[in-house]
């Protein structure tokens, strides 16, 4: 195994760092650290630099902190992402701090420090960078260092493996009191370069950015090396006593898993799912000492503040896998995990403690299957799933070398219902209208579908994009991604006519995202020709696209909404000639009223589950159509005897209004019967055609 061991990388290139300033290097070396989850987790540990500038009211130079700002990520940090404080003003605030009980009070002073009126907020750490004497500090939280913080000897273990390089300070929440213990500790032992935080993490300093960088590698790399040469040829977490199942009957589990959990944890507020079935789960969740570890809950404060204090194992026996008896036992399994939140938080709560929040699980572990994470977004539920693997490795870790503890109920407690982190939770931004659902949209790489998925992401949906142009669908896929971040778009080469497929795409929807909200049966095509000349195909494909892949695609969705318990809404896009109908076009205006029916029998079927049905008649949407650019916009110009080129101006004038309709306007229609503000609609039709009377519903 020690043979195996992979190091960190010394990742520093001279010539880059040369052409930088001083905080160009602390952005440098942050982004480098934290592009390394080994190093740190998402949003956690922090990274400063006491720079030398000049004061904008005086002109002469002073000593500026530079420090990661609250909330921040180093890996993806930028410069306006760090706070700036006067170094004096910020070693004034100890004349007034009265002690620990005090601690809150100090963080109101530091806006009172602030450089160059920098309006990023300071964290909470900005003391513990502070106080060091040094001009560089890194606080990281390695996965290897953890480990041997979390462990029952966690002192020795550092004294062993370090010697008096680094040293090590117990247990003390974050704040004012922890910088003061920090800088005592550096007068007191000059020689060190660092210290291990007990169950939290690693403080490294120097007076030169490279060497502080090279160094935290240095003291990580050392504890790796020494874990896996006390760890080799030991079973990690008492050994397998199960196996995992194959990774298609892996995802099946959890697709079927998912929805109900979501159904069960989202009636106050939705939730979105993750699953993560890589070796280091799997490892721990086969293993023998799976309850006793999970029990004894998580050690690093940023840990359980993203993962809550332990997780929830179900009872699943991958020999003999019967999903069914582990949904049976769901409710009571999450009745017992909630019975058990609450009493934590009545018998470590005090008087000023803010209100329990939601007591049920983030995180699930199912042996022989994985971890499945959920949380307000997909971007929260993954974080929470890699800052539990980092749990993982940390349990690894110790409980092989060592004893693993995790943190006491009361210090855990104390920083889950901190009122500063009240304060932080109270300041987020008030969630979009369709934040929390998840949508799956067929025809998602054209005109109307993907105008559509935008305008649903844009209210804060994930969205699943389903066509059968692989090309369109990669190119509105890498579209998504980039304006409305990986995380909350999903796609998956769908032909609706294909039974096995549809149930797949739904089955990797939930297992993506957790289950499904909306769906936005868009997938269509077009043909025209007279009656006589119609093919017995032509009239077929009509029918299996637009009326059995509608009904293919609503089946699987009614199964969903119904497994999950939490209502749903199916949104069709038909068309005006399913109610009007046109010449030389029988197959298609049979199929869409074909479409709209479907709808209003649906409509009928999901009521009792608050399930909604309703559709959205366009009408000469030729902008952005895959439709409109095939032989139908030739077709369509023979029937009303005009030019092709005149085809827009043509239907400009038909309607009413003497109004062209553009995707964006379906698009508009449909966010308005997936979202809350039709929620007392089912079963209605909306017409966006610029008016046409022979459309008008009766």
């Amino acid at each position: 195994m020690a043979a195996q061991v992979r190091l960190l990388e010394n990742r520093w290139d001279d010539a880059k760092a040369a052409a930088l300033d001083e905080p160009g290097k602390l952005l440098y070396r942050s982004n480098l650290l934290g592009a390394d989850k080994r190093i740190t987790n998402y949003g956690g540990g922090n990274t400063s630099a006491k720079v030398t500038e000049t004061d904008p009211l005086t002109g002469e130079p002073v000593q500026v902190l530079w420090v990661k700002g609250s909330g921040g990520d180093v890996g993806t940090i930028k410069l306006d992402g760090f706070a700036t404080l006067y170094q004096d003003k910020l070693n004034a605030l100890k004349g007034i701090y009265k002690g620990v009980e005090d601690e809150d009070r100090m963080v109101g002073f530091l806006p009172h420090c602030t450089f160059n009126l920098n309006p990023r907020a300071a964290s909470i750490d900005t003391p513990l960078h502070g106080f060091v004497p040094y001009k560089h500090v890194d606080h990281m939280h390695p996965d290897a260092i953890i480990a041997i913080a979390a462990s029952k000897n966690s002192r020795e273990l550092t004294k062993e493996i370090f010697g008096d390089e680094i040293g090590w300070l117990a247990w003390r929440r974050p704040g004012f009191q922890l910088g003061l213990d920090l800088e005592a500790f550096v007068k007191a032992n000059p020689q060190a370069k660092g210290v291990v935080l007990e169950s939290h993490g690693l403080f490294t300093w120097a007076d030169d950015a490279k060497v502080c960088y090279e160094l935290t590698l240095d003291v990580i790399n050392k504890a790796i090396r020494w874990l896996a040469e006390r760890m080799e040829g030991k079973a990690a977490f008492g050994g397998a006593v199960t196996q995992s199942l194959e990774p298609s009957e892996r995802r099946a589990v959890a697709a079927r898993l998912m929805p109900v959990i979501r159904g069960m944890i989202g009636k106050a507020e939705r939730k979105l799912g993750h699953f993560d079935d890589q070796d280091a789960v799997l490892e721990f969740v086969n293993s023998r000492d799976l309850r006793p570890l999970a029990a004894l809950g998580t050690s690093c404060p940023d840990h359980f503040l993203r993962t809550k204090i332990r997780p929830l194992v179900l009872d699943f026996d991958p020999a003999k896998p019967d999903v069914d008896a582990v949904l049976a036992g769901l409710e009571k399994a999450l009745e017992d995990y909630r019975a058990d939140y609450t009493r934590y938080y009545e018998t470590c709560k005090h008087d000023n403690s803010p209100a329990m929040r939601d007591p049920n699980p983030v995180i699930f572990l199912v042996p022989g299957v994985g971890m499945l994470s959920f949380a307000r977004d997909k971007a929260t539920a993954r974080i929470a799933g890699e800052f539990y693997v980092n749990a993982i490795n940390v349990m690894r870790g110790a409980s092989t070398v060592s004893e693993y503890q995790g943190l006491p109920e009361q210090e855990a407690f104390d920083i889950e219902y901190w009122l500063l982190e009240e304060a932080k939770l109270q300041r987020m931004p008030k969630p979009k209208s369709l934040a929390g659902r998840i949508a799956l949209v067929t025809g998602g790489a054209g005109g109307i579908g993907r105008a559509t998925a935008e305008r649903l992401a844009g209210e804060g949906a994930c969205v699943v994009l389903a066509d059968i142009d692989a090309d369109s669908l990669a190119s509105a896929h890498e579209d998504f991604a980039k304006r409305f971040g990986g995380d909350v778009v999903r796609s998956v080469a769908l032909n609706v006519t294909d039974e096995a497929g549809v149930i797949s795409a739904f089955a990797d929807a939930a297992v993506e995202f957790g289950g499904l909200d909306i769906l936005v049966s868009n997938a269509g095509i077009a043909s025209s020709a007279p009656v006589e000349a119609t093919e017995l195909s032509m009239w077929n494909r009509n029918i299996d696209i637009l009326a059995t892949g509608y009904f293919l695609v609503s089946r699987e969705a009614f199964r969903l909404f119904r497994r999950q318990k939490l209502g749903g809404n199916v949104v069709f896009v038909a068309s005006k000639n399913g109610l009007a109908a046109s010449p030389g076009a029988s197959a298609y205006c049979t199929a869409k009223a074909a479409e709209i029916h479907l709808a209003r029998c649906l409509a009928l079927e999901g009521a009792d589950a608050g399930i909604r049905v309703n559709t959205v008649n366009p009408d000469a949407v030729l902008r952005g159509s895959k439709i409109w650019n095939g032989e139908w916009r030739e077709q369509r110009a023979a029937s009303s005897k005009i030019e092709v080129s005149d085809l827009e101006e043509h239907y400009r004038n038909r309607s009413l209004l003497k109004l062209n309709v553009f995707p964006e306007d379906i698009a508009e229609a449909i966010y308005f019967l997936a979202s809350d503000a039709s929620a007392k609609s089912t079963g209605n039709i909306v017409n966006v055609d610029a008016g046409n009377a022979q459309s008008f519903t009766r």
